[in-house]
């Protein structure tokens, strides 16, 4: 792979993560729950808003990253640490979303609902560039990808796992912070991890061939 090629990778996973935070963002907004991976730092922020869900989205993916090293230790590549610059930028990408979509209104259940389908298809689209460029996983999946590594289980399976438990550590932290009630996580959430992989799957099989062509010509 050229040094071209492997930096127009690197410029599609950019764009990939503008995306998917703005994907966040719209689910956010709909306040029915966002997607599994960022339920813990929906709730954190609910709870601390001191400090933006783009800022927490930074300290949970790194640590991800943290648990990562640990898990993998010797066999982590270091080349991996990419994913705490690129974290950082998919934090201040979420909270540039917010400001966009900070201005839509949503004030009735339909039009809750309609901002988290809208969120799903943007986060789904950005999910697929970041597939085809190929380049680094966010931390999220990496995270999945070393557990699956070390327990020789199947990577899906071992998805499907993390982000339940995701979703129960969002509802613990939820009913420990505000008096036993659930704040954060809604059907939204549910909706979310049932439709995402089906809108990457839809996308991937529509942009693949035409954006590697782009990318390696």
């Amino acid at each position: 792979m050229s040094k071209k090629e492997i930096a127009k990778r690197y410029v599609l996973f950019v764009i990939s993560l503008f995306f998917a935070a703005l994907g966040v963002a719209f689910t956010k907004r709909g306040e029915l729950g966002v997607s599994p991976i960022s339920s813990v730092a929906n709730v954190m922020s609910c709870k601390f808003s001191s400090l933006s869900l783009g800022t927490w989205l930074i300290i949970w993916n790194c640590v991800l990253i943290a648990g990562q090293i640990i898990i993998l230790r010797k066999d982590f590549k270091l080349i991996q640490l990419l994913q705490v610059p690129l974290s950082f930028v998919f934090g201040w990408f979420t909270d540039f979303g917010m400001w966009i979509v900070s201005h839509i209104p949503a004030n009735s259940y339909p039009a809750c609902l309609a901002m988290v389908f809208i969120g799903i298809i943007i986060l789904g689209f950005g999910i697929s560039l970041s597939v085809i460029a190929n380049v680094i996983m966010n931390s999220g999946e990496a995270f999945v990808k070393a557990i699956s590594d070390i327990s020789h289980k199947e990577f899906g399976n071992v998805k499907i796992a993390f982000d339940v438990f995701c979703v129960i550590t969002a509802l613990i932290l939820s009913l420990a912070f505000f008096d036993f009630k659930i704040v954060g996580t809604r059907e939204g959430t549910i909706i979310s991890a049932l439709l995402t992989g089906f809108v990457v799957k839809l996308f991937s099989g529509k942009l693949k061939n035409p954006l590697n062509r782009i990318l390696t010509e």
